[in-house]
């Protein structure tokens, strides 16, 4: 259950269309605290050490290698939090980083920390996967807005040439 005075989760992965997701929270809800959500995924590197061909063992990957993959990865989650969090506070929203690590997806992440958060409300981009893009790589913006227990407003990708009518 969402709070009416909790705050604002921003879901922020660096991207053109994340920016524009923390500059529409800006425009239509400040003032109003924000935390800016950066998801990351643990255990990468077991993740992507797969099979050689015809062989049904797994190859073993060295542990010390996976932990700094993980506090790599941590790392630059927390670097594109604050980056989010930096340019909130630049439009006028009262911003918090947090990195987090994937619990079960990225979507339900986020809801996850929404309702443990008790947001108001989530902003997240879209940055308009379509065909055999999105079926793989899924519609994280699409999961938060079918699943959430709070309003969620869902921010496209603006293009270079498109007309910004009032993007301010």
């Amino acid at each position: 259950m969402n709070a009416p005075d909790g705050p604002v989760l921003i879901a922020f992965d660096g991207s053109a269309a994340a920016r524009e997701a923390v500059a529409a929270a800006a425009r239509l809800l400040k003032p109003r605290r924000t935390i800016v959500v950066t998801v990351w995924d643990a255990g990468l590197a077991y993740a992507t050490a797969g099979s050689p061909p015809d062989v049904g063992m797994t190859p073993t990957v060295d542990p010390a290698t996976v932990l700094n993959v993980d506090r790599a990865l941590q790392e630059q989650a927390e670097r594109v939090s604050s980056e989010g969090a930096d340019l909130a506070r630049s439009l006028d929203l009262e911003a918090e980083p947090l990195a987090v690590v994937d619990a079960g997806g990225v979507a339900q992440t986020i809801l996850d920390l929404a309702r443990d958060h008790r947001a108001a409300a989530i902003v997240v981009g879209s940055r308009g996967l379509s065909g055999l893009r999105a079926r793989l790589e899924g519609s994280t913006s699409k999961a938060v807005s079918k699943r959430a227990s709070c309003p969620v407003i869902v921010v496209h990708e603006f293009e270079a040439g498109e007309d910004s009518g009032d993007r301010g």
